[in-house]
């Protein structure tokens, strides 16, 4: 069973879109991809960007957060009321609560400051999160 991997993006699903363009380049169809936005356009975009599935709001990231293998996002996902309150404290609760794997990625309009993280760009970011799931599959 391929690992399942739930992308999470808000606002314009920009750095959703460039992971999951990223893991499809690395993986290809050797993983399930769910897209999961906190609105239609960010998960329009991730559903372009080659996602198998996805779905908009709260309730979808509830019900799916405790049935992926990995979370990837901004850290903003976390945060409850971030992205100019797309992230719900449902939301955030549900990610954090789930006993996925979480790969987050440093990029936040927030006023939070994460202390020892380099300022990359995203495709660096990407290249990171790649890194990083193919060595979780390497270990499966």
């Amino acid at each position: 069973m391929p690992v399942k991997v739930m992308v999470t993006d808000g606002q314009g699903g920009g750095i959703g879109a460039t992971v999951i363009k990223g893991l499809r380049a690395a993986f290809g169809e050797g993983i399930e991809i769910l897209a999961l936005g906190t609105n239609s356009i960010a998960t329009s975009r991730m559903m372009k960007a080659g996602a198998n599935k996805g779905a908009t709001g709260e309730n979808p990231i509830l019900r799916t957060s405790p049935k992926v293998d990995v979370i990837i996002g901004p850290v903003a996902i976390l945060m409850p009321n971030a992205m100019m309150g797309e992230v719900s404290p449902g939301m955030a609760e549900a990610i954090c609560s789930s006993e996925a794997r979480k790969i987050l990625i440093p990029l936040t309009q927030e006023n939070v400051l994460l202390v020892g993280v380099a300022g990359e760009p995203l495709p660096h970011l990407v290249d990171e999160v790649v890194k990083i799931m193919r060595e979780m599959k390497d270990n499966v």
